[in-house]
Order: structure tokens, then sequence, then C-alpha cells
């Protein structure tokens, strides 16, 4: 029945000026299905409509298998039961989508509901004015003036207490520096800025929740001091503190992109601005059953004033904070890029920093401001691998990634860099145990080896061991100088003061003359 019902449904669109593809998309069914019930004449829908009355179906013969299943347990899916299927009664003859089909066709017949466990949620309370806003980002698949799909990201903002809405697109992935300008944009639509501001664990603004010390990546920490606004980071599966974010997320999509056609992203946007005074922040809301826009207007009187000349450009740079995964590699832009083996460790935070100023190029970087530890071309392509054959487990390497290690270890770079190459000039098949004696000196004298180093280039001394020798010794004579004791006095007896005798009383108690 409900084949023959997509049947009348796709003839009707094809008659409203539907194309293939929309079609496609507005039925959820393939392309290649709504063409063949295109192609198909009354006589063959007519057969067809026979056929399916009458022909027994694969899974007749487990109808009653499936049925006793789902009354003993309502909340099963057509996946699940597909699986059962492979394992208990060894079917494979199924597609997922015909067990799926099935599985509706005896919850309908025998009244079985899905059945999903339901998650408690507590009211909040509504919050003052100016105190609070919540960010989130999401994303939709838009289409083109030709038909084509066309994958749309935004941000989204919204006001606590008067559920103020602003968002904003990009055609591409967002960057912690477009995070920073599209809240300056916000600030800017709202005339100001709340005390907190409410976000989801995301890479762009923070690396590690850290057990309530939040690390944040560099450019967003930058921003947040400059700023000045509190963060509050929400908790994994914490619907109930950003619900309000969620919704407007839910709203934008449902209502705004939904069936849009996309033409170019100045023209999005301006829409987007369009849609909030018609829709998004007239409509009166379905909980304060107020309109936003005139909230707002109180809530205005808040907000922080922020300054209109900041610069983003000025504060952030291009650096985006990636993780690497433990085949040493990290993943940017639909790609994979491969750094040198032994840069994933166990129990290390395995955080890099990825800048694009130089064109085309991906510069990956352990500190932002270190030597690059990897240079990619930015490949074009999606779900590819980039690869830098010198990266492969190898000695090679190994010195190469210990050597950038130690580097990030030392204040001036060019001091670092010409000792290095005289290691490796001199200790060319040794020069990885070099490398490892030296971090192991960084790791235990910290404070010395930056003299260290100095004093090894005065000596011209080249050696690792030498220069573990000199910064024991120079830390033997920091420890040497040791302040004098500082003796305190006790001030029990202050109160106590010696008596005054005169010399003839000694002499005559000792039995002396006085001369």
């Amino acid at each position: 029945m409900e084949r023959i019902m997509n049947y009348f449904k796709i003839l009707q669109l094809k008659e409203d000026g539907f194309s293939i593809s929309k079609i496609s998309r507005k039925l959820s069914l393939s392309r290649n299905t709504v063409k063949k019930y295109l192609n198909m004449t009354h006589e063959e829908v007519e057969d067809w409509v026979t056929t399916l009355k009458t022909r027994e179906k694969k899974l007749d013969p487990y109808r009653e298998t499936i049925f006793t299943w789902l009354k003993e347990h309502p909340d099963l899916t057509g996946a699940q039961i597909h699986d059962w299927l492979d394992e208990r009664c060894d079917y494979t003859m199924a597609s997922e989508n015909t067990v799926r089909n099935i599985v509706n066709e005896v919850r309908k017949l025998y009244h079985i509901p899905k059945t999903a466990s339901e998650r408690i949620y507590s009211a909040t309370d509504e919050l003052p004015m100016g105190f609070q806003a919540q960010v989130d980002f999401g994303q939709d698949v838009l289409t083109d003036e030709n038909g084509n799909p066309k994958r749309g990201y935004f941000i989204a903002f919204v006001l606590s207490h008067s559920r103020h809405k602003y968002f904003e697109w990009l055609d591409r992935p967002f960057k912690t520096s477009d995070v920073v300008r599209c809240h300056e944009n916000a600030f800017q639509f709202y005339g100001g800025m709340p005390e907190e501001i409410v976000y989801d664990q995301d890479a762009l603004i923070a690396v590690s929740e850290n057990s309530g010390d939040i690390i944040y990546t560099a450019e967003f920490q930058r921003y947040r001091e400059l700023r000045k606004f509190r963060v509050y980071l929400c908790r994994k599966a914490d619907p109930e503190t950003k619900g309000k974010i969620e919704n407007v997320v839910k709203f934008i999509k449902r209502n705004f992109s939904k069936n849009r056609t996309y033409s170019s992203l100045e023209i999005l946007n301006e829409q987007s601005l369009s849609w909030l005074k018609r829709t998004g922040n007239y409509k009166v809301h379905n909980t304060t059953k107020k309109r936003p826009f005139e909230v707002h207007a109180l809530e205005k009187q808040h907000l922080k004033k922020v300054s209109s000349a900041f610069s983003h450009e000025n504060s952030t740079t291009l650096s985006i904070t990636r993780s690497v995964h433990k085949d040493n590699v990290i993943r940017f832009a639909g790609n994979r890029y491969s750094v040198p083996a032994g840069t994933f460790k166990k129990g290390s935070p395995n955080l890099v920093y990825l800048d694009t100023k130089i064109a085309d190029h991906l510069h990956i970087r352990l500190k932002t401001d270190g030597a690059i530890l990897a240079d990619h071309l930015i490949s074009k392509e999606k779900g590819k691998l980039i690869k830098d054959s010198s990266h492969e487990r190898g000695k090679s390497s190994k010195a190469e990634l210990l050597s950038h290690q130690v580097r990030e270890s030392f204040e001036e770079s060019h001091l670092i860099d010409w000792y290095l190459n005289e290691l490796k000039a001199k200790y060319p098949r040794h020069m990885i145990d070099q490398l490892k004696v030296m971090q192991n000196v960084i790791r235990t004298h910290p404070e010395q080896i930056q003299a260290g180093l100095e004093k090894a280039k005065t000596l011209n001394l080249i050696s690792a061991n030498d220069y573990r020798d000199i910064v024991y010794s120079l830390h033997r004579e920091d420890a040497a100088v040791v302040a004098p004791p500082i003796y305190e006095v006790d001030g029990r007896y202050n109160h106590l003061k010696a008596v005054d005798r005169d010399t003839d009383l000694y002499l005559k108690v000792l039995g002396g003359v006085k001369s």
C-alpha cells in the first residue's frame, strides 16, 4: 500500500513541476526508484498492483517469528531484527530496508508501538536580563539554483532571557577566527554583551574540560580575556543547560533553511537577517508568550556595552588546534595529514597547532609559535590521506621528532638550532641517543638549560654528555648559594631585666681585694 501511495505522490509532484532530484529528497526515495515509477505505463502499474496483492514476500515465513520478538521486546529496531534473522535464523537474503518495512507492517497489524526509554527533564528558572547567552553550531543541506545539494554551516546565538536570536552562515566549516568574528557581529546585533555565554564542548572553543579547569584554544582564550565574558562549558549529554539554543538550531533548520534555494553566501546571510526580523524574533515565543524583539528592547539596557573598534584579525591568528590520532595523522577539511611517527603518545594531550597563513600550505606545529613539525600542500579533494614519506616509522623521523621536542623547550631558537645542527654533523649515527640525553636534562633541570647551552657554545663543547655535565654543574652552583640562616628571638623573657650590681659586691663574695 505504501508503494502505491508513493507512486501517486511521485506523479503528482512531477505534474507540479518538481524535478526527479527534488522528488527523491521530498519522499526520501532513491532517484532510480523515482525514475522507475515515472517510466511505468498504466498497464504496468495495474499488473504491479495485482502482483503486490498476490505475491508472497521474502519474509512472510518469518512474520510469526518477528511478531514474537516484537511482542517480547517492543523497543527492537529494524536493524536489530535484521541482525537477529542472520544470527538466529541464518537468513541473509533480505536487505535492511526490506526487514524494516515488514517490521512496520507487523507493528501496525498487531498494534505494537515502538517503546523507548525517556529521559526525565526538569524545568529551569528564567534568568535575569543581560545575564546569559547560549551559542551552538549547526549545518544543513540547501539546494543551489541548478538543483545540486549545497552544504551550509551556521553559528547561532540566543539571549536566554528574551530569546532574541542571531545566526550567521558559512559555506565551509568554521575556524576559531570565524567564531570570534561572528561573536562580534552578534554583540553589534544585540547592542551589547551578556555576562556569561554557554557553549557545548566544541574543539573551536576548548581543548579539554580538564576536570573543571578548562583549557581553551589559544585564539579563543585571547578573545575571552579581551572581552572579559564568563564561559560556561556544558557537560556531555546535558540538554537542560543549553536547551534554548538547541531549540533555535532546530527552528532555523525547519523554518528557514528547509527547501531554501542557495544563491550565494551574502544573499543567504541577508535572507537570515530578514527572517529574524520577520519570523525568528517576531513570532510569539511558546514558553515566554512574548515576542523576543519586544523583550530584547528592555534586555538591551542590561547588556554590557562593547567597543565597535575591536579587530579580531589583531587578536587572533589563523592557527587551529587538532588532535593527533594514534596512527599519527590529524584531520583537516575532510582529509587526513601525516605527522612524524611517534608524535602520538599515549596519556599525553596529543595536541598540535595548524596554520594556513601561507596559501595552499598547511603547517603543523607543537606550539603556536614553534618550529614546523610538518608541511603539507592542502588538498582540494575529500577523504584523502596526505602523507609525507619522511614521516614513516624509522630513525630519521624519530630523530626529527625528538629535535622538534627539544627545540620547543628553549627560548632562543637560533642558539638551539645551531647546537642541534652541530650535534647532527658530529654524531650522525647516534643523534637519537644524543637527543634523549638532552631531553632527560631538560626534564630534570629546566631552570639551567638555557644558561647551559650558552656556556656549551662558549666552550665549544659539542656533546649532549658535556652539555649534561655543564647543566648539572650550574645546578650545583645555584644550590650552593644558600641564604644565611635567620634566627628567631624567643620573646618569652623580654619582660625580664638584669640587675645592675656594684663590682665591690663580687670582690667581697670572691674574697678579692680592690686594687
